[in-house]
């Protein structure tokens, strides 16, 4: 049975290419004693995977060419040595950009299919859970509060902003076209988009934000985070994301000015946080979550790709802000 891989073939210089990458196929593998042979049907594409091809993210370890491209997916079952998981289960794991994978059945979730299966890669995976509790534990919203969110459209941020008005609060992002401004309010609830590329930005983003910003998501840095920082109101909170504006280059820019003064002068508080610091509510916050999408007050975007060779493309594509909410390419049915 053939395996089709995309491999690592060499560390990005500047931009990331499609040239980085490389199809290969071989055999697929065979699970052994308490593992599971994975099937992948749909796998993630993820700007943070951009910073572990860069060092710059310690979670992810050095970065190594040769191996096939992390990402975490939905698989079926198609043998297994486990009395947990059987042929057939539906799980998520992490697959790679490949079509089948091996796994110890301890490292894969079970999964049922009352909802649609790219939502666990969605708002019940990794970006769902990072937008729930970026905001909700970090940013500690209230209800008639500002919230400004960067890269709104994107995979986090365009379900921090509905999250914060479920919360009651009124919502406020930046993107990159008037196309998606006009997207994230009419399809998405916003109550105000700002389009960070417009030569008025600084004066575009006080107009939307005239009581000024209470909470602010920042999953860009930059010069975005820096406009920001001078909108912020006295005990703001900053919610330290992602830095999607710094992922794609070998030269970082420095932080924005106004730090540390502004934080000290307006009791500003900016923390960093990584999902996994709250493993232990994970199922808590998946299950109000699905509940929010089966009532229709979450509408989460799945942006899907057809083909696992087309995988490399998309991931260039999403850095340059191709895509509106979750990347995901579908490999099988």
């Amino acid at each position: 049975m053939e395996n089709r891989q995309v491999l690592i073939d060499s560390l990005p210089d500047e931009k990331l290419s499609t040239d980085n990458y490389k199809l290969v196929t071989t055999e697929a593998p065979v699970p052994g004693d308490g593992e599971v042979l994975c099937r992948t049907l749909l796998t993630t594409v993820a700007a943070g995977s951009r910073a572990g091809l860069q060092g710059s993210a310690s979670y992810a370890g050095a970065p190594q060419t040769n191996i096939v491209m992390n990402s975490h997916g939905v698989a079926r079952i198609e043998a297994s040595n486990s009395d947990s998981l059987k042929v057939g289960d539906l799980v998520t794991c992490p697959t790679g950009w490949q079509d089948y994978s091996v796994h110890a059945a301890k490292h894969c979730q079970l999964v049922s299919d009352d909802i649609d299966l790219a939502h666990y890669l969605g708002a019940l995976g990794t970006n769902g859970l990072t937008a729930y509790f970026g905001l909700l534990r970090v940013g500690e919203p209230r209800e008639g509060q500002t919230v400004l969110i960067s890269a709104a459209a994107g995979s986090v941020g365009h379900m921090v902003g509905q999250i914060a008005a479920i919360k009651g609060c009124r919502t406020v992002g930046t993107t990159s076209t008037d196309e998606k401004c006009g997207l994230l309010m009419r399809d998405l609830g916003y109550d105000a988009a700002v389009s960070y590329r417009s030569p008025d930005f600084r004066a575009d983003l006080k107009a939307a934000c005239p009581d000024g910003i209470d909470i602010y998501f920042d999953n860009t840095g930059g010069e975005v985070l820096g406009a920001a920082l001078f909108r912020m109101n006295e005990h703001g909170r900053i919610v330290c994301c992602g830095v999607v504006s710094q992922y794609d280059t070998s030269h970082p820019s420095g932080g924005p000015k106004g730090v540390p003064g502004l934080l000290v002068n307006k009791r500003i508080r900016m923390q960093g946080f990584l999902v996994f610091d709250y493993l232990k509510d994970y199922d808590k916050a998946r299950a109000e979550m699905k509940d929010w999408i089966k009532s229709g007050e979450l509408k989460p975007v799945n942006d899907t790709v057809e083909g696992l060779e087309n995988a490399p493309d998309a991931f260039v594509n999403l850095l340059g802000g191709g895509n509106v909410g979750t990347r995901i390419i579908k490999i099988a049915d």
